[in-house]
């Protein structure tokens, strides 16, 4: 349901607190108490509690002597009448109601199962049962049984635990921190994460979203509407369970390797999310995110009195992962006369312990001048010849001074390390909205979170380059190839099989023949040998997948002889050591020569929460060991695909290293993106490794691979078989139109590889078609406006772009962003100017009603300037029904029913 009735949860103009009381009366006092002292507006009502309550309430016996149903109804009785209280409520208009609890509070399946079923026909919203209840302080609600009140202020907190939502609550408190909402989700019937995430997302007066999370129910629910929220501010997360979690039950590497909480940690990058490891953390992450403008890379420039100092928050960067920055040749000069004797670097750059503060003030103002140089840390430390305050005052001024507008319109961020944590220098700096800290260890953390806010966000706007146009993988042939294997009850491939899967994906592979036994395998070496390199021989047996734990792979074999030999005895030892193991035969291949090849490994896992997961690294038999591996969800595109690869240390390597030349990073990426494509298109593949996956500069190539597969099972918010957490690209809604003047269009979804084309479109359409689209003029067409024309949520939005189908050339667009209820949808379209009144835009329309009604949505809504008279007479003739919108008398509100059918033109 998302947001819909969320409302009488945070903005209600009534409540009633609904017994039989079962808690006590300390309970129910402290909640009766708070609210009355809260200042809620509205009227307040005790029912069926049987005490007295606070002069601000009313009191009835019963829910059905309320003169007018509640907004919001807060229930304190017992699970068993929930259903009933519920269904009274909720027809007679309550929007709203929490099944609170002062600790931890479980209902039976049964229960739930009522309450909700209650609820649902009038669309009443719970939260619980087990909840602490909510706070929203701007609208005077404090309907919750928290250890602590929360303040007002601009950070939204959610949280299933009511333990997490009491020591926040109490950490805030203390530091002064207050919240635009906070709310306590208990067991999620109902009410989820996600459904607040879109609620906060809209919110105004929100600044940011805080998040404790354990689980996710709806994985594909959730990191839609985290990736809306984080396109708007920063989302938060801080998670606990990981230690509770099991791994390494795959069966194959990447299934081992892919443990859930790395899972976790890449959905919520894909998403966009920050993710922190405690509650301090978590706030000090908002307070930084918030203040301070994204940075643009990871480089840091440090200031400090006494090389130790500095050299401590040097070494703090480097383990979180930062770079010290290299100032350029002008800055290294004009920074000498700053640095303290005998030392070399400067950066970090060390000032004498008798600095004054002007040369912290120089200093800074120096590097952040350095386009080396993506942000300064000055770490200051007392002395007895400049006083800390002082130093302070002259940083505060030093940035404000340079013109840039007190931190909010800086293009780089300072920050400050104060160990001293005396409070005057602390106001200056506040002041000058400069993020101050205690040590250094959290200055540099603050700096990460910096660091990976900017690049989530720049991961959410990135434009992909295309991919090749020749790749078009045979899907219907690797998807018989595992059909087959699973109607013959089969859980692995088998080689040859494989091989068909990854060429039909344009995965280079070494060619494998296989040999039934050792004479069979002397045949081939034959061949082999003549063709000039030596053999390698694997055996090949269901269940023995990892070939290095029994000594399965013989190499450089010369001789027919010795590859007889090797087979035989090979067979002999794992049938003794392996009895009850099947050999199937074994596998031979020419020997690979590339002495500049780097070994690596790809592969898929499934993921218990998120489906398939993609799992990249350095390979060979110590994958599992050396643990240099990164991970991410499909789909991928280009750009995901080199970001993965940064990830992982070898990826230094395959750039170039002393006397080895750098990789073909492209043809990585492009398997990468391949491998992902198969997790798309074939669901029933659950697990599969490439390892070793040969790179070097030539390219790209399979040494081995195995794939498991098993018939794929349904998940919660994902149409049929999908394993995956994130909508896919929607192949199945390529089109062929045909036009009323007889020509045809080619009909796609947009991708986020189409935004020079969607570009090169607008520059089709006239200055006042755009005003008319837009309601107002279009200047410009950036990046960031681009990309989020072209970076669709597929479970959220839709664009369809007409194509010229011999050009490639846009010639029109519809789109459909769903509410996050998603039961209605806003629609615009917009078409080159030259083309109107050939039938496009009304096919396009057509299609669009089409696309709604398959995707559950019951409501198109528009808004046309009345001026427009064209478009207005093309949705009366579709069927929808035209009024002037409430606010603004230029502009008509359109609705169409998606149950009614198109019209014909």
């Amino acid at each position: 349901m998302t947001i819909r009735n969320l409302e009488g949860l945070f903005r209600p103009a009534s409540l009633a607190v609904v017994g039989p009381n079962r808690f006590g009366d300390e309970a129910l006092d402290l909640l009766l108490n708070r609210l009355a002292d809260s200042g809620f507006k509205g009227p307040m009502t005790l029912v069926g509690c049987g005490k007295e309550a606070p002069a601000a309430f009313r009191t009835k016996r019963r829910i059905e002597d309320l003169d007018r149903a509640p907004d919001l109804l807060l229930y304190v009785g017992q699970a068993s009448d929930a259903a009933a209280i519920i269904r009274t409520a909720g027809s007679a208009g309550t929007r709203a109601a929490v099944a609170l609890a002062g600790g931890y509070d479980r209902w039976s399946d049964e229960d739930v199962r009522a309450a909700l079923a209650a609820a649902r026909p009038n669309t009443l919203r719970l939260l619980g049962p087990g909840s602490l209840g909510i706070a929203a302080p701007g609208a005077n609600v404090a309907a919750h049984l928290g250890a602590t009140d929360a303040q007002g202020g601009d950070l939204a907190f959610i949280a299933r635990s009511g333990t997490i939502v009491n020591a926040t609550l109490s950490w805030a408190a203390s530091n002064r921190i207050g919240f635009s909402g906070a709310v306590s989700l208990g067991q999620r019937t109902d009410i989820d994460v996600s459904d607040l995430l879109d609620w906060f997302a809209l919110d105004y007066k929100t600044r940011a979203i805080l998040v404790h999370l354990e689980t996710i129910a709806n994985p594909r629910k959730f990191l839609s509407a985290a990736r809306a929220a984080a396109r708007s501010k920063p989302v938060i997360v801080l998670r606990s369970g990981a230690s509770r979690e099991i791994r390494g039950e795959g069966r194959t590497h990447a299934g081992r390797i892919a443990a859930p909480d790395a899972v976790f940690d890449a959905a919520l990058a894909r998403a966009g999310v920050l993710r922190i490891d405690d509650i301090d953390e978590m706030f000090e992450a908002a307070e930084t995110v918030t203040r301070v403008k994204p940075v643009n890379g990871r480089r840091l420039a440090i200031v400090a009195t006494g090389g130790s100092l500095s050299m401590i928050a040097a070494d703090q960067l480097q383990r979180q992962g930062g770079t010290l920055a290299r100032p350029g040749p002008d800055t290294q000069a004009a920074l000498e006369g700053l640095q303290r004797p005998g030392v070399a670097d400067v950066n970090p750059l060390t000032l004498h312990e008798t600095a004054p503060a002007e040369a912290y003030a120089r200093a800074v103002s120096t590097l952040l001048d350095d386009k080396n140089v993506d942000a300064v840390l000055a770490v200051v430390a007392p002395s007895a010849f400049s006083p800390v305050s002082v130093i302070a005052e002259a940083l505060a001024h030093a940035h404000g001074a340079r013109g840039h507008g007190h931190g909010y319109g800086r293009k780089k961020p300072l920050l400050v390390a104060l160990a001293a944590g005396a409070p005057l220098p602390r106001q200056a700096l506040d002041a000058a909205r400069i993020p101050t800290h205690a040590s250094a260890f959290d200055a540099v953390r603050a700096f990460m979170h910096l660091v990976r806010y900017a690049e989530g966000r720049e991961m959410l706007m990135a434009a992909p380059p295309s991919l090749p146009a020749d790749f078009s993988p045979d899907v219907d042939t690797a998807r018989a190839v595992v059909r087959a294997a699973l109607d013959q009850s089969r859980s692995w491939l088998k080689p040859e099989e494989i091989s068909i899967v990854l060429d039909a994906y344009g995965i280079r592979q070494v060619p494998t023949r296989l040999a039934a036994d050792p004479q069979d395998a002397g045949e081939i070496a034959d061949a082999i040998l003549g063709e000039g390199t030596r053999v390698a021989l694997k055996l090949v047996s269901p269940d023995l997948p990892f070939k290095s734990d029994f000594g399965g792979v013989l190499l450089d074999l010369a001789t027919r002889g010795a590859v007889e030999d090797a087979a035989r005895a090979l067979g002999e030892r794992v049938r003794r050591d392996h009895p009850h193991a099947q050999i199937t035969g074994f596998a031979l291949q020419p020997m690979l020569t590339r002495a500049e090849g780097q070994e690596l490994f790809a592969g898929l896992a499934d993921d218990p929460t998120f489906g398939s997961v993609l799992v990249f690294g350095h390979g060979g038999t110590g994958v599992e060991i050396i643990g240099d591996v990164a991970l991410a969800l499909p789909p991928l595109d280009l750009n995901l695909a080199q970001a993965l690869i940064r990830q992982t240390r070898v990826s230094r390597l395959l750039s170039g290293f002393r006397n080895l030349p750098a990789a073909d990073m492209d043809a990585i990426a492009l398997t990468l993106v391949k491998l992902a494509q198969i997790a798309v298109d074939l669901p029933e593949i659950l697990e599969l490794d490439i390892n070793p996956l040969v790179a070097d500069r030539f390219g790209v190539c399979a040494l081995d691979a195995r794939i498991a597969v098993a018939e794929p099972a349904t998940h919660a918010g994902r149409r049929g078989t999908s394993r995956l957490a994130i909508a896919p690209y929607p192949k199945e809604w390529e089109r062929t139109l045909e036009l009323k003047d007889g020509s045809t269009v080619r009909v796609a979804p947009v991708r986020p590889e189409d935004e020079d084309r969607y570009r090169a479109f607008f520059e089709t359409v006239s200055p006042e078609d755009l005003r008319l689209r837009f309601f107002a003029p279009v200047k410009e067409f950036n990046h960031a406006f681009m990309a989020r024309l072209v970076q669709l949520d597929y479970s959220r939005a839709m664009a369809f772009a007409a194509t010229d189908p011999e050009t490639g050339e846009i010639l029109g667009v519809v789109r459909l962003h769903a509410d996050p209820d998603h039961r209605s949808g806003e629609y615009a379209i917009l078409v080159q100017s030259r083309l109107k009144g050939i039938g496009l835009g009304w096919a396009l329309m057509q299609l669009i009603i089409d696309y709604a009604a398959a995707d559950g949505i019951e409501t198109i809504k528009g808004e046309v300037l009345k001026e427009n008279t064209t478009m207005l007479a093309m949705c009366q003739a579709l069927g929808f029904s035209v009024r002037s919108a409430p606010d603004d008398d230029a502009i008509a509100e359109v609705t169409l029913p998606v149950t009614a059918a198109p019209a014909t033109p």
